[in-house]
């Protein structure tokens, strides 16, 4: 142990404090051991708690040192300027210094931090090189090319350290995986130039209802839907697998094809859901995949729908709203017999339709365009093939040179594209084949650094970086034509930036943010992880994609019309359909009027003061939550803290034992958590984490409301009260709203932090701090609202540079 000399307090408040007056601290910039004056606070207040025998929280400040250059040094010194300056350091227990001792600590070791964090920035930038997610690649693709097949199930998932897949120093770059580009490259670049050489391929085919409801090689089973004679087919609510298979709508090959469902209606109700899915429908192969929600009305209407379809897989129609009653009689063998059945006289509910229209289509581009991007406008490929190998050279060379201009997102100089054209012109002069050729060149330029990394040196961005980072944040994609034109002249400042910002934001492409920035921030790509227990009977395949849209919509109205960032804890509306809206049970709710349209899909829908408004309360968020069987307060309320509070948890000490809810609710998980977040060890993380997690147990893991853990009047009951750690109480889920949508400029800071970390690839340094703090500052004037946010995150210097 290393000796240490108690100073007597006299003398440590003369050396800290100047007797009565309060004087700042003088550090040494290149100082490796604590100043002297910063060492007697710690005497007085930190190192019982934080010496080299006791290291609470793995802290030992004794031996700490001041080598701000040391990485985890610096780290530990952010560490105790951020619980100093929450108020929870010294512990509350413990004596505590006077405000103004513990203010001039705090101002004399942030510019000390920030110069550090300043410099290192000013010489190696905010962030290493980051590479495209393979989300970001296949958009990429998609734009460049003109095509349209899935590529991002190809490549490897991307790891995320954090919360963002995004961040640099969860990336990898490796042999096998520029192996998987390669691949996928070839993959696409095949399928753009089939399509420009080739043609595109066509098909079309309109069923009737008696053709829906054959199964062809089933005979007089059935899976399908029943044909009547007036040409209708109608879907009943079988729980049979693959039930509503129709076999008549099989498609030939993969691709995009345009679905449009005829005359759809209910029958014998005013509303029934179902899903619309496709697959080969086969015990030998069972997954199947969702097209869409189907809401069938007593009104008649044609629904259309855009899906990915397999090759050999056919369509499903199936109710499956899990409110609808079933038929009385059940399937037998397997299958359906519809042979003297009075399903519609029996007042049974169904789906009903007059028949099906399918069309391949491509979404994307036509071939036009596509021959347009890989060989030039107006090119004639033919006459092309037919030039002298000097011609075919020049034409390839000139191709592959506005090829590697996009996909490097700026101009190139002839250095650069060299290499490019030389793979290129040894594959003409083996093969004579400009086609041949340019894959060669286009396929080597895809898998280069200079187009899978964001290439970006220390400083200020220059325009073309900076509109590649513009276009990857909001449009998870290359900059377009017009953002290339836009940097190419300089006009990315002021109000030129303004204008680009504001046009992205509009673009359809801004869906794409919605979703990347949702699934990553939110867990939302975790929706399909866990499946709820049959306890949950409300809960259905339709509940399950509406949720995940509710969500996405909601987002996309508050970016887009600039509505207060509290909408993240409290609103008085929410984007919802007629499924979801039964299934939060706000049909139920007395002091609240119907405001939906039958068959109107998603609708914003006022909601008043019920708690049910705001984003932490959407069933998406809170089934991300929980396991599909239980809830935990520690994992929703590490979740509100770090991911909407802006409150990082540490992961527990070492050998601390898990809380395991009881699943028959006989105790409550409070009552475990009790003797477990008293210990020392956990006391501190817990008085954070804990208010968030009680509040939120009123949802049950399916986002439903509860107030016992068991559906038994002796079940236990839930208590969501706590007290912040600021100290307010509350008593329920509507308390604990009503205190932090009070705090816009904490969600503000969060969510700039956040957008900071996704569209940079770091999370902000101790020197962005100011900057973060400037964004909260401007954006009081437009009431925090979240178009504001993010515009201002995107004006930020931190988001300017490396």
């Amino acid at each position: 142990m290393v000796f240490r000399l108690n100073r007597p307090l006299s003398l440590l408040a003369a050396s800290v404090f100047g007797g009565c007056g309060v004087t700042s601290f003088s550090l040494l910039a290149a100082a490796t051991e604590i100043p002297e004056p910063i060492d007697a606070f710690l005497e007085a207040h930190c190192y019982d708690c934080h010496d080299d025998s006791v290291q609470k929280g793995g802290l030992n400040l004794l031996d700490l040192g001041f080598d701000l250059s040391d990485p985890h040094v610096f780290e530990s010194w952010v560490h105790v300027v951020d619980r100093a300056k929450a108020g929870e350091m010294p512990p509350k227990k413990k004596a505590r210094p006077e405000k103004d001792q513990l203010a001039s600590l705090l101002d004399t070791l942030q510019p000390q931090l920030y110069k550090t964090s300043a410099k290192q920035v000013k010489a190696n930038g905010r962030v290493h090189s980051r590479r495209l997610t393979r989300r970001e690649y296949e958009h990429t693709l998609h734009d460049m090319l003109g095509i349209d097949i899935p590529l991002v199930d190809l490549l490897p998932p991307d790891a995320a350290t954090g919360i963002f897949e995004t961040q640099a120093e969860s990336q990898q770059l490796s042999h096998h995986l520029l192996e998987r580009y390669l691949e996928v490259a070839e993959v696409a670049l095949k399928e753009a130039f089939d399509r420009a050489l080739k043609g595109d391929e066509t098909f079309a085919k309109n069923l009737n209802g008696h053709q829906l409801g054959k199964e062809g090689w089933r005979g007089g089973n059935y899976r399908t839907l029943q044909d009547f004679a007036d040409g209708r087919a109608i879907s009943w609510p079988f729980r049979l697998q693959f039930y509503g298979r129709m076999a008549a709508t099989t498609v030939p090959d993969d691709g995009w094809y345009r679905v449009t469902l005829k005359n759809v209606h209910a029958v014998n109700t005013d509303v029934i859901w179902g899903t619309l899915k496709s697959g080969a429908c086969s015990s030998s192969a069972p997954v199947l995949y969702h097209i869409a929600n189907i809401e069938a009305t007593r009104k008649k209407r044609d629904l259309t729908y855009t899906a990915w379809i397999e090759g050999k897989s056919m369509l499903k129609l199936t109710p499956e709203d899990a409110t609808t009653p079933r038929p009385d009689w059940s399937t037998k063998g397997g299958t359906v017999n519809f042979k003297g059945s009075d399903l519609i006289g029996d007042g049974t509910h169904g789906i009903a339709l007059d028949g099906i229209h399918i069309e391949r289509i491509y979404p994307y581009s036509d071939r036009e365009r596509v021959s347009k991007i890989l060989l030039g406008e107006g090119v004639d490929y033919d006459e092309v093939s037919q030039r002298s190998r000097e011609k075919k050279k020049t034409f390839v060379n000139s191709r592959i040179r506005s090829f590697a201009n996009r996909a490097f997102r700026r101009p190139v100089t002839s250095e650069q594209l060299a290499p490019y054209q030389k793979l290129a012109e040894q594959e003409l002069a083996q093969r004579g084949s400009p086609r041949d050729a340019l894959m060669s060149g286009y396929r080597a330029i895809l898998c280069s650094p200079r187009f899978l990394t964001l290439y970006e040196p220390p400083g200020d961005l220059d325009q073309h970086a900076l509109a590649t980072r513009l276009s990857y944040m909001l449009w998870s994609s290359a900059p377009d034509w017009t953002l290339r034109q836009q940097a190419d002249q300089g006009l990315l400042t002021g109000k030129g930036l303004d204008e680009a910002i504001d046009r992205l934001i509009n673009h359809s492409r801004f869906d794409r943010f919605i979703a990347s920035f949702s699934d990553q921030w939110l867990k939302l790509n975790e929706i399909n992880f866990t499946t709820p227990d049959g306890r949950y009977r409300t809960f259905d395949p339709v509940v399950q994609a509406s949720i995940l849209e509710e969500t996405r919509l909601y987002l996309r109205y508050l970016f887009r019309n600039d509505l207060p960032v509290s909408h993240l804890i409290q609103s008085d509306f929410a984007m919802l359909n007629e499924r979801l809206y039964r299934f939060y049970r706000l049909d139920q709710v007395k002091d609240l009027k119907p405001n939906l349209k039958l068959g109107g899909g998603f609708q914003k829908v006022s909601l008043g003061n019920n708690p049910r408004g705001g984003l932490v309360t959407h069933a998406s968020v809170l089934k991300v939550t929980a396991d599909g069987s239980t809830t935990s307060p520690i994992i929703r309320g590490v979740y509100m803290n770090e991911r909407i509070l802006g409150r990082h948890i540490p992961p527990p000490p070492p050998g601390i034992p898990a809380v395991e809810p009881d699943i028959r609710g006989a105790v409550s998980i409070r009552d475990q958590l009790a003797k477990h977040s008293s210990s020392e060890s956990c006391m501190g993380c817990h008085q954070k984490i804990d208010p968030a997690g009680y509040a939120f147990e009123v949802f049950d893991p399916t986002g439903l409301w509860r107030s016992r853990y068991g559906s038994s009047s002796k079940s236990a009951k839930v208590d969501p009260s706590g007290i912040t750690p600021e100290g307010q109480p509350f008593e329920t889920i509507a308390g604990w709203k009503a205190i932090h949508a009070k705090r816009p400029q904490v969600l503000t800071k969060t969510l700039a932090g956040h957008l900071l970390s996704y569209a940079t690839g770091a999370e902000p340094t101790f020197s962005d701090r100011p900057h973060l703090n400037k964004i909260v500052e401007t954006c009081s004037a437009s009431d925090y609202g979240m178009r504001s946010i993010l515009t201002e995150v995107i004006r930020s210097r931190p988001f300017q540079i490396k």
